[in-house]
């Protein structure tokens, strides 16, 4: 996947919006103002996705191309580098689950007035 699919596949997700609250290059996506992927448009492109902590170890000790989250709570993020061993389809579930965390823990309320 190159920048702009994964950008519309993160803006696809339910309540989704990104800003630049860093700097002109780190876009990072929110769901009710809670960030759940970090992105820079660059040529060695990698993106910040929320993780649970177990299953972040886990991704870790298997692919080479996921991180600790570079700049970011080491425990709850993972860096991974696209277009390295984790192919499209398990960068999409990673992206999945990294929303569906950050959506869970919104307040009922605020979950309702995203549909």
């Amino acid at each position: 996947m190159n920048f702009k699919e994964i950008d519309t596949y993160l803006l696809s997700k339910k309540g989704a919006t990104f800003d630049y609250p860093f700097d002109e290059l780190v876009r990072v996506y929110r769901v009710a103002n809670k960030m759940f992927a970090l992105m820079i448009d660059e040529e060695n492109l990698s993106i910040n996705l929320k993780c649970d902590p177990i299953y972040a170890l886990e991704l870790r000790s298997i692919y080479e191309g996921i991180k600790a989250g570079y700049h970011m709570n080491k425990k709850h993020w993972n860096t991974v580098n696209v277009g390295s061993d984790v192919d499209d389809e398990l960068l999409k579930e990673l992206i999945d689950h990294s929303y569906e965390l950050v959506y869970n823990k919104l307040p009922k309320r605020e979950r309702e007035l995203l549909g």
